[in-house]
């Protein structure tokens, strides 16, 4: 029966998203036949992949307090915490700027003249990858080492940092900085006590989440000299080292799964309060109360 009879709408067509997944088809084919790869060693991987594997294997079992297996792992822990370190130092950097630079970017705490000069700045800062910032910058400036990449970390995280702190102060809730003036506190005293307090959790969440990323993000720069974990893995790969490389991938995935557990603990613990403990701690005084009783 056709749609007039049954009484039901008739179904919208379907040309248009056919035309649509065809053309992308067609976009994806196009795209993968320029790329100047060798597919012809693909079946390699069958045999090549698992005999890296394995001899990176190897390495990891080999008995860490016995040379030469011991300086490889205080190696690749040695220079894992300098990554680490280079990603807490870039965080810091970008934290401490990025903290006033969002009052600057939010309609509700500046002039829009200034809010429209300040996002355009942090979009600026924002479009130029941290690989391009310590190729270009800081490298030429400050050398080879991790002083540059942990600079070029902290200059990208200004511009992540500053727009998502941005928005979070445009979400506050009114009433507390509507209370502050109705008082008679100035600008600044409205925005340490009407602000600030709402703000700060989301923020120091922020910034542990940038940390997370600056941590693979200096593993990167390291490669291209700024020290870290990078460096050692690069040379490493380049000698073929497959035993010492499997202990320092093994190290790296150590640590960042390490940091991001106690990093994602903290932050829920910001931005959820002690409200579990508050719970906790009202069931025990029900129960004292019950005993006593």
């Amino acid at each position: 029966m056709s749609a007039e009879h049954t009484g039901r709408p008739a179904p919208p067509s379907k040309v248009r998203t056919t035309i649509g997944m065809i053309v992308v088809a067609l976009v994806v084919i196009f795209a993968v036949s320029q790329i100047d790869a060798r597919w012809e060693r693909l079946p390699e991987l069958v045999t090549v992949l698992p005999q890296y594997a394995g001899l990176m294997v190897e390495g990891i079992l080999r008995n860490p307090f016995t040379e030469p297996a011991s300086a490889d792992w205080t190696s690749a822990v040695r220079y894992t915490l300098e990554s680490v370190q280079m990603a807490w130092i870039g965080t810091l950097i970008g934290a401490v700027i990025s903290f006033p630079i969002a009052f600057l970017a939010a309609r509700n705490t500046a002039p829009i003249g200034v809010v429209l000069v300040v996002r355009q700045i942090l979009n600026a800062i924002r479009a130029v990858p941290e690989l391009i910032l310590a190729i270009a910058i800081m490298m030429p400036i400050f050398g080879f080492g991790p002083l540059a990449g942990a600079l070029a970390l902290g200059v990208g995280a200004v511009g992540t940092l500053g727009k998502l702190s941005s928005e979070a102060i445009e979400g506050i809730d009114p009433g507390p900085v509507e209370a502050a003036k109705a008082v008679g506190a100035t600008k600044l005293q409205t925005l340490r006590w009407g602000v600030v307090p709402q703000v700060l959790p989301e923020m120091v969440a922020f910034w542990l989440y940038r940390f997370e990323i600056n941590i693979r993000a200096s593993a990167i720069l390291g490669v291209l000299g700024a020290g870290g974990v990078g460096a050692i893995l690069k040379q490493l790969f380049d000698k073929r080292e497959w035993e010492r490389i499997g202990i320092t991938l093994l190290v790296i995935i150590l640590v960042t799964i390490l940091i991001d557990q106690v990093s994602a603990a903290v932050r829920h613990r910001i931005i959820s309060g002690p409200a579990a403990r508050g719970v906790k701690r009202s069931e025990r005084t029900v129960e004292t109360e019950g005993l006593m009783g």
